[in-house]
């Protein structure tokens, strides 16, 4: 890895799985490079979400809708 090169960059460049599971921004989702980064780089349903979370599409809306709640005025920036 290049002195100024992120992990980050280097998977996301490159797609291959990061192994570091001691990386703050780990996250077991192959997929995504195991990076949690990569992930919210990319556009996912909420089935999607419900699947690497092992839950329920209908909890990923309740929790967004929870979220969307307490940001109160600025969620509008994000609908």
């Amino acid at each position: 890895m290049k002195e100024k090169e992120t992990c980050y960059k280097m998977h996301k460049a490159s797609s291959i799985p990061c192994k570091k599971q001691n990386c703050r921004y780990n996250i077991n989702l192959p997929a995504c490079q195991n990076c949690v980064l990569i992930a919210a780089d990319q556009k996912h349903t909420l089935q999607d979400v419900g699947d690497m979370y092992g839950v329920t599409r209908m909890r990923i809306c309740q929790i967004e809708k929870r979220a969307l709640d307490k940001l109160g005025p600025l969620a509008e920036h994000f609908k």
